[in-house]
């Protein structure tokens, strides 16, 4: 097809009032029609953005039905009573059908629905088999997630979120969905990564069927959380339930945050890059978080016992530097690690002491003033062998030093660099080595932190 311009029309409320045959068509083919909220996910996101913005706003269009995939360019030209379409350079490609991965039983596919949703997982087409027709009505640009009720796998983990992480097909995810009379319809999706031309992601194209033999419920009865259920933080399930839940869905929103603040998809006001820079910034504390409530639980668990690597308190403060040196030079603080001679071998957990030094050289960075230096020292006392962070920072009172190892305290701090859980993770992960972290400070004249260990001696 080849059509100059194709035009249309969006008013207030994003209804399109007129359009063109090709992009009426397009609009039937998503669900939509004329007078209707417009149904292409892709396209009524832009006509928002440019009237939230009230300039014009030209952008590739991506979009595709039952017969091609449909390439163009499409400008928008948002006024006072609305937004005006002009679709240029109109390309079809014939669809090459997709090998969707099998769920269980190849034959179960015709008996349930296909469907295709974007990147964003919102849905743009879902239609019911001969034996099963009924699909529930108003899916159109609905989330994926909202209108399949997504179950967690034995793991406590979304197949469907760690597909969109990886941009790669899957199978086996658990949902259920309204079904006819209000019904509840167990079912399981399996889907492959759809990508445009130019190889970028856009969405996901698969089938939903219905689980064989799966009970029914007319009226759902109350039920435990499917996620974190009534489990207690003790129970080993608990962490590795936090992390199914949270960890995939939170990397997608730091993803997509950096990706709109970084303005990698095009430029957008520098207020609203901002923003997204303040999302990624406290989806990233919130993964912290996340990190230190599995932690927390881990070691809280009876019995909880670190392993006994022999390590080296010189290798691993250099390692520490070495992952968060970074970090320091955008604050201008030199580090002053112990040299490659400087040796201190030690009894403890490989990855939990990296942990602990980790947990305090940030710490001593986040709280140094700019342009200041830390020093990083390890020694050893009779059977102890000890690694010791020094800062400039403004120090710590003697009555905050006695509740610093305390759940949730954080250095008389009220900013959101951390949860408050880190040194107190830290001493129980000391302890649970035979060793100790302590403290030394005073007001205005930093900090030094103490980590010890059992000394090992070297034949």
């Amino acid at each position: 097809m080849s059509e100059r311009i194709i035009r249309g029309r969006i008013d207030r409320a994003g209804t399109l009032v007129s359009a063109d045959a090709p992009l009426l068509r397009l609009q039937q083919r998503a669900g939509g029609g004329l007078d209707r909220p417009l149904a292409l996910p892709n396209l009524a996101r832009l006509v928002a953005l440019a009237q939230r913005l009230q300039r014009d706003i030209s952008r590739p269009l991506y979009a595709a039905d039952d017969h091609s995939d449909i390439h163009a360019l499409v400008r928008v030209l948002p006024d006072a009573n609305g937004a005006s379409l002009e679709i240029s350079d109109w390309r079809t490609r014939a669809m090459v059908q997709p090998q969707v991965p099998a769920i269980a039983d190849s034959a179960a596919a015709p008996t349930g629905w296909t469907w295709e949703c974007d990147q964003q997982l919102r849905m743009v087409a879902l239609r019911g088999a001969k034996t099963m027709p009924l699909v529930p009505a108003g899916w159109e640009g609905r989330s994926l997630s909202e209108l399949f009720e997504l179950q967690p796998d034995e793991d406590g983990r979304f197949p469907v979120l760690r597909a969109l992480a990886r941009q790669a097909g899957f199978d086996g995810q658990r949902v259920r969905a309204d079904g006819a009379e209000g019904a509840r319809i167990a079912m399981t999706l399996a889907g492959e990564a759809l990508f445009d031309a130019t190889g970028r992601f856009t969405g996901f194209r698969g089938v939903a069927a219905p689980v064989e033999d799966a009970a029914v419920e007319e009226t759902p009865p109350p039920r435990i959380d499917p996620v974190f259920g009534s489990l207690p933080l003790s129970d080993p399930q608990f962490g590795r339930r936090i992390d199914g839940a949270l960890r995939g869905p939170l990397s997608r929103i730091i993803a997509t945050a950096e990706t709109i603040s970084g303005q990698f998809d095009g430029p957008i006001r520098a207020d609203y890059a901002r923003y997204a820079g303040d999302i990624a910034h406290a989806g990233r504390h919130l993964l912290g978080l996340v990190d230190d409530l599995a932690d927390l639980q881990n070691i809280e668990r009876p019995g909880f016992k670190a392993a006994a690597d022999e390590i080296d308190l010189g290798d691993l403060a250099r390692r520490a530097v070495g992952l968060l040196g970074m970090k320091a030079e955008e604050k201008g603080i030199r580090i002053d690690a112990p040299k490659v001679d400087d040796k201190m071998p030690a009894t403890g957990e490989f990855r939990r002491v990296l942990q602990v030094l980790l947990n305090l050289l940030g710490n001593a960075i986040r709280y140094s003033p700019d342009n200041s230096q830390i020093w990083i020292r390890v020694d050893r006392v009779d059977e102890r062998a000890m690694v010791t962070v020094a800062d400039q920072g403004q120090g710590i009172s003697s009555d905050q030093q006695a509740v610093v190892f305390e759940k949730f305290e954080r250095l008389g701090r009220t900013d959101s660099g951390g949860s408050g859980l880190g040194l107190y993770i830290a001493r129980r992960l000391a302890r649970a080595m035979d060793g100790d972290l302590t403290v030394e400070s005073a007001p205005g004249q930093g900090a030094r932190f103490t980590l010890s260990l059992p000394a090992r001696d070297v034949g």
